[in-house]
């Protein structure tokens, strides 16, 4: 089974079981957004995390093999269409050189790892309109000289 199928084939059984990323994260005891990663085949996941995931699902052993098979971490457009990623590029576009000459002064000469990553997305209600916070958590990886 690809990547693409096993997304497909999660998702139909989250929706028929009326599930959500975040109970599946807990019931599971994994992270909400690393599992909502790896179910669009965006992660792979260990054997076991992958046997777990696809156990709770009530899904066979074709889909455990496609969660725990690595990724090729592509995407179809240059900018997505979609309001919400677009926005997100849209922060980068923006705030992108901010990001990295704060980065680069605080730290030096280098890059934040997107391997050894994690993130959080958490609501924050309030009354002028519910906020989302975004918490990238990643290692920092200086260039070296040789």
């Amino acid at each position: 089974m690809d990547k693409v199928t096993m997304t497909e084939t999660i998702i139909a059984a989250k929706l028929a079981k009326g599930l959500s990323w975040e109970k599946m994260g807990k019931d599971l005891g994994m992270s909400p957004v690393w599992l909502t990663s790896a179910c669009l085949g965006m992660n792979s996941a260990p054997a076991d995390k992958a046997a777990a995931i696809s156990d709770y699902l009530g899904l066979g052993s074709e889909v455990s093999a496609a969660l725990a098979a690595f990724p090729t971490k592509i995407w179809d457009q240059a900018v997505p269409t979609d309001p919400l990623i677009y926005r997100l590029y849209e922060i980068v576009g923006v705030y992108g050189p901010t990001l990295k000459e704060v980065i680069q002064e605080k730290f030096g000469d280098g890059i934040m790892s997107a391997i050894d990553f994690s993130m959080e997305i958490d609501k924050i209600e309030d009354p002028k309109g519910d906020r989302v916070l975004l918490t990238l958590n990643g290692k920092f990886l200086p260039y070296k000289s040789w």
